[in-house]
Parts: structure tokens; C-alpha cells; sequence
């Protein structure tokens, strides 16, 4: 299993227009992107731990990618020559505290608030890439990387414009409609299809 230690994970927001929509929100003319600390991440297996102090944690499935080399100011064809692995990811959420801070830093920065699967070869076809998460081993979302507002190489190059992509960093893509809240006792999983998936149980944190 290749070693996942990013500097960085750069996330994107609202690249699904579905998603966008049950939020009450409109797509973005351009991406719209934020940043999780490393320090979120956990493994397949790993419980996801809901904080005190939020009463609405939610699951988003995503697509991760992985970069392989340094990308600065990028083209779209350079940054898919650098994808150099794809894994399942969730970009757990406390929707209470993103909508009552106005940004987004608390609300996706928890420990354990990024689960990600075994780093998956990369299809010759990104635009292939299917994605569902399932809670209890019902599926709530179910997604196409074709159905993206930016597709990724365009989203690559657009942060490379921004900040550098280093080696190792990971992009999550956006989340397709059916978001839905977490509770003890739940299992999420995401699943790319063929690729990748990360199941993880859910606790009450103390």
C-alpha cells in the first residue's frame, strides 16, 4: 500500500450540481476550494468520531486523487500526466458549524473527519469513475466523475494556478446529492467502483 502522508489536502466544494442544489446553493462560475488539515485523516476501519460540540455530522463520498509529482501553474493535460493514484474518500462534515462559522475550516477540520481507501491504479478514462456511499449497507449517494461541474484535470490545474501541488498531496473532488447525517452506531462506506473504498464505523467522541 503506497504511504499516504500529504502536505496538503486541497477539497473542492459544490462540483456536483445535485449537491449543490440540496444545499440551497448555486454551482460556482469557478471551483470553489478549501483545505482539511493532514492531521483528519484516517484509514479503512478507523472510527470516524462525532465531536461534542456538533449535532449534525454529515457523510459526503468523493473521489480522491492523488498527485505523483509537483505542479505549478499546471495545464489541464500536464495535471492528469501527474494523477498518479485514485482512492475512496469522505469528506465528513459538521453542517451545523459550517453554516453558523460562514467559513468552513471547524466544520471539516475535526480529527478522523477524512477517511480514505487503499490508493487505487488510475483508468485510462477519469471521466469513468463511478462513486457511491453506503450507511448500513443502504446506498445514499450515488455519483459519475462525468457528472462534475470541473472535471479533474481542470481542477488540478486550477489550484496549481493558486498553490503549488506537491508530490503525494490529495484532491477531493466534490460530492455528488444525498448527503445525510451520521450517528453512533452507523457504518459509511465510499466505494469507487473497481478502484478504491473505505468503510469506517462511527462513534460518539468523549
Amino acid at each position: 500500500m503506497p504511504n499516504l502522508a500529504p502536505s496538503k489536502i486541497v477539497c473542492v466544494g459544490r462540483n456536483y450540481a445535485a449537491h449543490a442544489r440540496e444545499l440551497g446553493n448555486d454551482v460556482p462560475k469557478e471551483p470553489l476550494i478549501f483545505l482539511k488539515p493532514p492531521s483528519s485523516i484516517i484509514r479503512h476501519g478507523e472510527s470516524i468520531r462525532l465531536p461534542t460540540v456538533s449535532k449534525q455530522v454529515e457523510y459526503e463520498g468523493e473521489i480522491g486523487v492523488v498527485v505523483g509529482r509537483r505542479l505549478r501553474r499546471a495545464t489541464a493535460d500536464e495535471a492528469r500526466a501527474a494523477v498518479s493514484g485514485i482512492a475512496a474518500a469522505n469528506d465528513v462534515t459538521a453542517r451545523d458549524l459550517q453554516k453558523s462559522d460562514g467559513q468552513w475550516t471547524r466544520a471539516k477540520g475535526f480529527d478522523t473527519f477524512c477517511a480514505v481507501g487503499l490508493i487505487g491504479d488510475v483508468p485510462d478514462s477519469l471521466t469513468s469513475l463511478t462513486l457511491s456511499c453506503r450507511v448500513n449497507g443502504t446506498v445514499r449517494q450515488e455519483g459519475c466523475a462525468r457528472d462534475m461541474v470541473f472535471d479533474i484535470p481542470a481542477l488540478l490545474s486550477y489550484i496549481s494556478d493558486i498553490m503549488t501541488l506537491e508530490a503525494g498531496d490529495l484532491v477531493l473532488t466534490g460530492t455528488p446529492g444525498g448527503v445525510g447525517t451520521l450517528s453512533p452506531g452507523d457504518v459509511v462506506e465510499v466505494e469507487i467502483a473497481g478502484v478504491s473504498r473505505v468503510s469506517n464505523p462511527v462513534t460518539r467522541d468523549e
